[in-house]
């Protein structure tokens, strides 16, 4: 059917002035929990938000395993992997293997239709094998998607933990292990990770107040940058900054949510309740300046 001229230039037009609007200007792209990510070089998919296993982990009564025990989260999980969140992050110190277990074998969820994260205190390869090998007698899985050394901080991170290295590459190869890397709490630990062959996965804290960062937005900010840069996946946890911004919880998701500084990011989720209100919270903050 032939174009009338007359058309043609009005709709060029139009479409040269959407283009030339500024990006802030044009409309957002809706985001939900629920996206699926393909994280870092091994490409393991996660969803947009992590189920956490506490807001302060360790002993802290606000530990999800204390408070709702191992089928109590799974039941979460359950609910949340019901509306396409599947990432699960959990930790050996916060004991939430179980969880894991419960909600693969209670709760009947498939375990090829689930990401689970956990991160090892180990600081030498003896204790880094025995502790995989129990991690997955705890899960009652023959693979975790994502392990991470816990909380390091020194900017040698990686020459002092050779061997705890060597032994998560080992496990990769046997298939035991999907993707390796770091819960950091230093930016220079941060600028080491950008730069390891070896890691593929760093999980940073974040939050746009700089509540329980390791430094102030505007120093973490390129260091998070140099990661994603070097394709690294990157994760934020404290987006919520230990419960701290959860009367200011729409600024506090629209940050983690837009800013591209994060692939994904994870928060402790303590009811079903409160994971309905996330998931209808996310789609809105996304497209809000």
């Amino acid at each position: 059917m032939a174009t009338n001229r007359r058309d043609f230039l009005r709709k060029s037009l139009a479409v040269g002035s959407a283009a030339a609007l500024p990006i802030t200007a044009r409309a957002a792209e809706v985001r939900r929990a629920s996206d699926v990510i393909e994280l870092g070089p091994t490409k393991v998919k996660v969803s947009r938000m992590a189920l956490g296993s506490g807001t302060f982990g360790g002993g802290n009564s606000s530990n999800q395993m204390r408070k709702l025990g191992a089928e109590g989260l799974a039941d979460v999980w359950l609910n949340a992997f019901e509306n396409g969140v599947f990432f699960w992050d959990t930790a050996d110190q916060y004991g939430s293997h179980a969880a894991v277990k419960a909600a693969l074998n209670l709760k009947k969820i498939p375990r090829e239709k689930v990401t689970v994260m956990t991160k090892a205190d180990a600081r030498n390869a003896d204790s880094m094998k025995s502790s995989l090998d129990r991690y997955l007698q705890e899960m009652g899985t023959d693979y975790i998607d994502i392990v991470l050394l816990h909380a390091r901080m020194s900017p040698t991170w990686d020459q002092l933990d050779k061997g705890c290295m060597d032994v998560l590459s080992e496990a990769k190869q046997a298939k035991k292990v999907r993707a390796v890397g770091i819960s950091c709490h230093s930016v220079a630990a941060m600028g080491v990770a950008a730069k390891s062959p070896w890691l593929d996965v760093c999980l940073c804290r974040l939050n746009y107040a700089g509540i329980r960062m390791d430094a102030t937005v505007d120093e973490v900010t390129p260091a998070l940058a140099g990661l994603r840069a070097a394709g690294k996946g990157v994760l934020a946890m404290k987006v919520l900054g230990e419960g701290q911004l959860r009367d200011k919880l729409d600024d506090a998701l629209r940050f983690a949510v837009t800013k591209d500084l994060v692939h994904a990011f994870t928060v402790g989720v303590e009811s079903k309740d409160d994971l309905k209100d996330l998931l209808a919270r996310i789609p809105k903050v996304s497209q809000q300046a």
